[in-house]
């Protein structure tokens, strides 16, 4: 929670966070150590959508892009190991979350599994309660973006659409 705030307070500042907090009705008192309840996310994106005249899941994909520059600020060495974006989002599961489990085991980060890369084509699955699909898709987006790649990513079945889980197919561009 605390990288959406640092997010939103580096784009929009101080009181556009307060605001935020304001109109979803928190206190906005998160930390990197926190575990903090799904409901409040999903306060947060659709009062910041209405406040910055946006659509929720576009807010919630951009909130996932600049998440992403906050995770490799604090946590290089999850990304140093990699040189490209596809090597990067094989790890989501067997890394960033095992990590995320130790911390919270209450908690109950997304599934990711994927089809085998074919060249610079990944299929990656996502499976969560929370149907946070568009933030993985900025997530994923954000990934490409620090290792200085263009990448194309197709969301060829949702959740939101009635499936059992999102299909996200992540191209990366020939440049």
């Amino acid at each position: 929670m605390n990288l959406v705030e640092e997010a939103i307070v580096a784009e929009h500042g101080d009181d556009t966070w307060d605001s935020l907090l304001d109109t979803s009705g928190l206190d906005g008192a998160y930390t990197s150590l926190g575990n903090y309840p799904d409901d409040d996310l999903e306060r947060l994106v659709a009062s910041g959508a209405e406040v910055l005249a946006v659509q929720p899941r576009d807010l919630s994909r951009h909130l996932g892009e600049l998440a992403i520059e906050g995770l490799a600020e604090r946590y290089p060495h999850y990304f140093a190991p990699h040189e490209a974006t596809i090597g990067f989002l094989l790890t989501l599961d067997d890394v960033i979350h095992t990590e995320v489990r130790k911390l919270y085991p209450t908690s109950a980060p997304p599934d990711f599994w994927f089809d085998a890369p074919i060249g610079s084509e990944l299929a990656v699955h996502y499976r969560s309660e929370r149907r946070l699909c568009a933030l993985a898709e900025g997530m994923m987006a954000g990934a490409a973006a620090h290792y200085d790649e263009q990448v194309r990513i197709a969301h060829e079945s949702c959740m939101f659409d009635g499936a059992d889980h999102c299909t996200l197919r992540v191209t990366v561009e020939e440049g």
